[in-house]
């Protein structure tokens, strides 16, 4: 299998295995799948840890209005007794307004963290650091482990609005946001490598060999900007560590240089009249000033 590092600009995404005999028409398809499902995943769950702090979203027109401005247009909440969450609700007011405060209780809360939790952990790029390739199926894994755990606290569902819900039917409506800016449509999608682009009408084998065992760095993008900048030839970890390395291969040689000047200046060697000394049988004699007295006597 042909491994594939799949990045966004700089930005490791997920590893991916396939076959060096994939069009390249298949595996963008496949690529784009993930790439977005796993985004979907990451939208969801940060709506999901607002469901479980302040339950279900408020309609559009009471959005952001305070209390006594929701009294005085008399603006009532109907999906606030239809969408009960199991166990009954605990009320956390929202500050800024978007959710109803009706949050649900401590286990139930605690059913939609941990799935939370297990999801991202399935798609996170974190796999990547592990080895561990993302596919498909783990996709639709994660985001079927989030709509059973909505379902198992909310059995009567959410609101046709909510955000949650619009994600699980595909409605969702991310026009003139950051999240809508990072989605890439198939038909738009681009996959790079090496500074070339992988035209979908060619094999993969066309680009890289037909050596299954293969390990590269893919990068996917929108159409229209250009091609990436190339990967360095050492990732920037490898080069902090090298040059950890030849650093402490300084020391150690800068620290050796040193011992052996000491050395050099202590061998019997580096004296000179060593040899002179041997042959006189006077090696190793210490010498040392010797001290004098004068002893005065009268001259007559």
């Amino acid at each position: 299998m042909v491994r594939l590092h799949v990045k966004l600009g700089d930005e490791s995404q997920f590893l991916f295995d396939t076959t060096v005999n994939v069009p390249v028409d298949d595996l963008v398809k496949d690529l784009v799948v993930i790439y977005n499902g796993r985004l979907k995943v990451s939208r969801i769950c940060s709506e999901m840890a607002e469901l479980a702090e302040h339950g279900i979203i408020l309609p559009p027109n009471m959005q952001g209005l305070a209390d006594e401005q929701i009294e005085d247009l008399k603006l009532k909440n109907e999906w606030e007794a239809k969408c009960v969450p199991s166990g009954g609700s605990v009320f956390k007011k929202d500050e800024i307004g978007r959710r109803s405060g009706h949050a649900p209780n401590d286990s139930m809360k605690k059913v939609l963290q941990k799935t939370m939790e297990e999801a991202k952990a399935l798609i996170s790029k974190k796999q990547a650091e592990a080895n561990v390739c993302v596919t498909i199926d783990m996709v639709k894994d994660a985001l079927d482990q989030i709509r059973g755990a909505v379902m198992i606290v909310y059995p009567m569902g959410l609101p046709p609005h909510d955000p949650i819900r619009m994600e699980f039917e595909n409605n969702e409506d991310l026009s003139g946001t950051q999240a809508g800016q990072m989605v890439i449509e198939e038909p738009d999608a681009q996959l790079w490598w090496a500074g070339k682009e992988l035209l979908r009408n060619k094999k993969l084998a066309d680009y890289v060999g037909k050596n299954e065992k293969t390990k590269i760095i893919v990068k996917i993008q929108k159409r229209g900007q250009g091609a990436p900048a190339r990967e360095p030839a050492i990732s920037e970890e490898e080069q902090k560590n090298m040059m950890m390395y030849y650093h402490r291969r300084q020391e150690a040689l800068k620290k050796l240089e040193e011992d052996e000047d000491i050395s050099y200046m202590n061998a019997d060697w580096a004296d000179s009249n060593s040899l002179k000394r041997q042959f006189q049988g006077v090696k190793n004699i210490k010498w040392r000033p010797a001290v004098c007295g004068f002893h005065h006597s009268s001259w007559l």
